[in-house]
């Protein structure tokens, strides 16, 4: 096989690149998965429960074989484990496809995608640091980006409302994943990255099911067959596939040169959209992409050691792989 007698670096690199495709497709997914013709469309706590089901079996065993050897968690890491859970993997997903019901999968991205300047913010809001002048530029080009492409969704569309609502939700995803991503640095020293994620992907998955469980009929599961089949191309190309290869990425080129490939991701999803989705392009849109791609770089800039995974290795949406979104 030609890969086998590739370098590391190269190697590398193509793993970034799938694994950014990857995250940029599960925004399709869901939009695919809405637009199933049925009476009633699936719901956004209907379709996450059948992704999070059809992926938590891998999640589960890289758990099981990452903990073997490893001594019980304390009740300090479990809570820890727990709270990043409920936001990484269950609150930020369950608020990205409730907005993907509302507005385009190019504007979701891009919203999402504010979640490395947003993860800036708290820490200067909460955790007493201070924000250079980079950083400060890099939320300035991020949210006026944002601005563009928020403008060209409200031109085009026929529900102002809507758009706002969708838009709304989004931001609340990005804001909840930041929350995650600000505060799990220090658990994955602790315990590892494959098992801080598998772990709170279980968390995720738990709290995903009961919320379906109070909240729908069992028969809400009976979907037709194309949906099933959105859900775990869902759950195998832009989760458990694109996590791994994103990890695989950061061992051989370092988390830095990783996460700048990964700004790949709100382009493809634009490119996907307009392709398979009938989303209009725009030049607003582009130029919209470019200012938040722009303000991502310069966020991604600061350095990250090339050993240890970047929390937005493990993100579900990326997305989840984007931020995966």
């Amino acid at each position: 096989m030609p890969w086998k007698h590739w370098s590391a670096e190269r190697l590398g690199i193509v793993l970034a690149v799938l694994a950014a495709l990857g995250f940029s497709f599960k925004a399709i997914f869901v939009k695919l998965a809405y637009a199933v013709p049925q009476a009633v469309p699936v719901d956004s706590v209907t379709l996450l429960a059948l992704r999070m089901a059809f992926s938590v079996p891998v999640f589960a065993w890289v758990g099981w074989r990452a903990s073997r050897a490893l001594a019980p968690l304390p009740r300090r890491d479990w809570l820890v484990v727990i709270a990043l859970g409920l936001l990484g993997y269950y609150g930020s997903s369950i608020l990205d496809f409730m907005g993907l019901q509302y507005i385009t999968a190019s504007l979701e991205r891009l919203i999402l995608f504010t979640y490395p300047t947003l993860t800036i913010l708290i820490g200067v809001l909460f955790m007493g640091k201070r924000a250079s002048r980079r950083e400060l530029g890099a939320l300035l080009l991020s949210y006026a980006g944002i601005g563009l492409a928020f403008a060209h969704d409200l031109h085009i569309a026929g529900d102002t409302r809507a758009v706002l609502i969708g838009a709304g939700f989004v931001f609340g995803s990005a804001v909840s994943y930041a929350f995650y991503q600000a505060g799990s640095e220090p658990a994955i020293r602790r315990l590892g990255a494959a098992h801080f994620t598998a772990l709170a992907m279980l968390v995720s998955t738990g709290a995903t099911l009961l919320h379906f469980g109070v909240s729908q009929p069992v028969g809400a599961l009976v979907q037709p067959t194309p949906v099933y089949l959105h859900a775990l191309g869902m759950a195998l190309f832009s989760t458990v596939l694109p996590v791994f290869m994103t990890s695989a990425a950061i061992r051989r080129i370092g988390a830095a040169k990783t996460a700048l490939i990964g700004t790949l991701g709100p382009v493809l999803t634009i490119f996907f959209g307009c392709w398979l989705l009938d989303e209009p392009l725009s030049w607003p849109q582009m130029a919209g992409a470019a200012l938040v791609l722009a303000g991502v770089l310069l966020i991604s800039k600061r350095g990250v050691p090339a050993v240890s995974p970047s929390p937005s290795a493990v993100h579900p949406l990326a997305k989840p792989g984007t931020p995966s979104a």
